[in-house]
């Protein structure tokens, strides 16, 4: 029997790029997925876009929010999936085939994850991120950084616990960290699963993010462990900026 798939998307007065976000999961291959739309009281005309697929969709709420990780928490709430996927407006399921080449990777696997690539607001690949996804992941992964991105994981829904509100620009680090040291088993698709819309809130607010995520990886690694990590990070940050800065001259 195939899982069923809960995908979730939280959007907020994004007009240009929720529909192209909503046909990646609506055009998917793979049948059992519930499809959950989480808006936070739209006015750009986002509740138009989405009425047109209203009757496709398993839930679709919009209300006021106390910000992204709550509209997460309601979408979790609603979802009745083996598994919770979120795609948020602006990202995009890889390909129509990728949710069914995702579990058919593996039978039952707590967790499943894969490759992200990265596109810019004008939806030009920038290729892939540059934190690839390590072959094997556990939750210790993220001790040098985010290596797999939020839209790349595939988590089972008894192991997807409600967002932390006390982050406010990080909390799905501490997410799939929580639900990664709770998994026996974790997959890697070995694949394209996902692309990103580059420039959401934690770049907006980067600085406040970074400090959110240092908090979080002391949390879980310790503070000096995460200090010297953080050494390695910026020596590895600065190889990269030097190298593309090279082959861009």
């Amino acid at each position: 029997m195939q899982p069923k798939l809960s995908v979730i998307t939280i959007v907020y007065n994004n007009v240009k790029d929720i529909e192209r976000t909503m046909l990646s999961v609506l055009n998917q291959t793979y049948s059992p997925i519930e499809y959950i739309i989480i808006d936070g009281a739209s006015t750009d005309g986002t509740r138009d876009i989405i009425y047109k697929y209203k009757s496709r969709l398993s839930q679709f709420i919009s209300e006021n929010d106390k910000g992204i990780y709550d509209a997460m928490n309601k979408g979790l709430a609603l979802a009745t999936g083996d598994y919770v996927l979120f795609m948020n407006s602006g990202d995009e399921i890889y390909a129509p085939e990728t949710v069914a080449e995702v579990f058919g990777s593996a039978p039952g696997a707590d967790i499943y994850y894969g490759e992200t690539e990265m596109y810019n607001d004008k939806w030009e690949s920038l290729g892939q991120r540059r934190h690839q996804a390590p072959e094997t992941f556990d939750w210790h992964s993220f001790k040098h950084g985010m290596s797999i991105s939020h839209q790349a994981i595939y988590v089972k829904r008894s192991l997807a616990k409600p967002y932390d509100l006390q982050y406010k620009y990080s909390s799905d680090i501490d997410w799939i960290i929580r639900a990664a040291k709770n998994a026996s088993s974790i997959v890697n698709t070995h694949s394209y699963v996902a692309k990103y819309l580059v420039g959401g809130i934690s770049k907006q607010k980067n600085l406040e993010s970074l400090k959110e995520r240092f908090r979080i990886f002391t949390k879980y690694y310790g503070f000096i462990p995460n200090v010297i990590n953080h050494f390695w990070i910026a020596m590895n940050l600065g190889q990269y900026y030097l190298r593309h800065r090279r082959t861009n001259d």
